[in-house]
């Protein structure tokens, strides 16, 4: 699957974005605060973003929710409705376009959409590709037991299970490994 460069940051993005969530109740909003709103505009590099405010904050709170649902979603079709609910929502409004040093690429969203807009017309594009390409299953969720990040599957035979194989996987892996020593020795 062919992916272009501002499709990737989008995928990277919405990962990220999703990724703020709480996992539970004992674990922090990684988006607090405007002052962290503006901190993940700013490493994400989100163009066209103006001056960023509380309602922003709720309002991208709320689409992290929605792009959540798209990576719980249990089949195309369901992740396809929600996607489509999506970028209706934020009034998508293709348009090519070239700055920052990129070459040519399109922007979904409407000149002065807020940022959740933004994130909702450009992310949600970068999802419906993935859909459009019989590809939805490569959007998952971490496979250990104590994590549920999100993440793309972008290897070649869709096997990846762990949001981080030096972390997550490796944590698993060494764990069957000594549960196998110990089984052995018993």
């Amino acid at each position: 699957m062919l992916i272009t460069h501002d499709t990737r940051c989008a995928l990277d993005t919405v990962v990220d974005l999703v990724n703020t969530s709480p996992e539970d109740d004992s674990t922090p909003d990684a988006l607090p605060d405007v002052v962290a709103l503006e901190e993940f505009v700013r490493t994400h590099e989100i163009s066209d973003v103006g001056v960023l405010s509380e309602f922003d904050l709720l309002a991208v709170r709320k689409i992290r929710g929605r792009f959540a649902g798209i990576f719980a979603a249990q089949d195309s079709r369901t992740a396809a409705g929600m996607i489509n609910e999506l970028v209706a929502a934020a009034g998508t409004t293709p348009r090519l376009t070239d700055h920052d040093g990129y070459d040519w690429h399109v922007h979904y969203f409407a000149p002065g959409a807020s940022v959740a807009d933004h994130l909702a017309a450009d992310c949600g594009m970068a999802l419906a590709f993935f859909v459009v390409a019989g590809e939805r299953e490569r959007l998952r969720r971490c496979e250990a037991p104590d994590c549920r990040r999100a993440f793309v599957d972008l290897s070649r035979n869709r096997s990846r299970r762990y949001c981080d194989s030096r972390t997550c996987g490796n944590r698993l892996h060494v764990a069957a490994y000594r549960a196998r020593r110990k089984e052995a020795a018993s």
